[in-house]
């Protein structure tokens, strides 16, 4: 497994009037090459949850493991496992702070200790990853457009050559096409790259159109761990979570009440129009 938490708790403010259980006994193991789906409510755990994945947060109790190894040995590297799992921050764009959108990207391969030819090359491949051309690279970061900061933002992780890819709301306050291309470009590096992909998402949309596999929080626990049609087949308990299945789920539900003999577990609108042709010709 290249992720393990076990038994995982984070208690915030400790011993204070302000404690709060973040997360409660958590147990969870990601497999190399996943393209994982993390959803809950607001309040629910998600960003805790993530941060613990790269040690930017300390559990209060329990273990996390790496490719078998221990993130809380003395002797482990925290430097060396974030540069293995990146995490893309809601609205990232907010974190660029260099002149040129090549500086930007150099500046994570370039902390790692490399020399210079190869973070440029680095930069180089990882803006390309991304759809960022070459008439870019000298323009200032702050000068683009929503979308094209997202992509140079996630360029500046991918420059580092991580294993895992962390994004935490990566589609926040973009229209549908610079939505679409973000998660384009991340489907695509998924598959050509294996990367593992853990995407944090209000959107059931998106995670029906993307993910394999999907993790639930609420409250601080984690309380589904399933693939995605088995997650959302599930959605009379999601909506008393405060979330939701993808629109076609219950479309499709509501023509099965109807009384019409289709499958109920497709998630994207073209599984069930597919499905609604073969009732509709037999």
């Amino acid at each position: 497994m290249q992720i393990v938490f076990d038994n995982i708790n984070y208690v915030y403010s400790s011993g204070t009037a302000f404690e709060q259980h973040a997360l409660k006994d958590i147990n969870l193991k990601i497999s190399k090459g996943e393209f994982i789906g993390l959803i809950g409510h607001t309040g629910s755990g998600k960003s805790t949850l993530i941060q613990h994945m790269n040690g930017l947060i300390k559990a209060s109790s329990g273990g996390i493991y790496y490719e078998g190894q221990n993130i809380y040995d003395s002797n482990y590297s925290m430097r060396e496992l974030r540069s293995k799992v990146g995490l893309v921050f809601q609205y990232p764009e907010h974190q660029l702070f260099e002149t040129t959108v090549f500086k930007d990207v150099c500046f994570g391969p370039k902390n790692l200790g490399l020399d210079k030819l190869e973070v440029e090359l680095r930069a180089y491949e990882a803006l390309k990853m991304v759809g960022i051309g070459e008439d870019l690279l000298d323009a200032s970061p702050f000068e683009l457009s929503g979308g094209q900061k997202r992509r140079v933002a996630i360029a500046g992780i991918l420059a580092m050559r991580p294993e895992v890819l962390i994004l935490d709301e990566p589609t926040a306050g973009l229209d549908p096409m610079g939505r679409d291309e973000i998660l384009g470009q991340v489907a695509n590096l998924h598959k050509e790259k294996g990367l593992t992909v853990i995407l944090v998402t209000h959107s059931m949309e998106d995670v029906a159109k993307y993910v394999d596999r999907i993790l639930v929080m609420n409250k601080g626990n984690l309380v589904m761990d399933q693939e995605t049609r088995k997650v959302f087949a599930r959605y009379k308990e999601l909506e008393e979570m405060y979330l939701a299945a993808p629109q076609v789920t219950y479309i499709t539900n509501e023509l099965k009440a109807k009384g019409l003999d289709i499958n109920t577990d497709a998630t994207t609108v073209a599984e069930a129009k597919e499905d609604i042709l073969k009732y509709i010709n037999n």
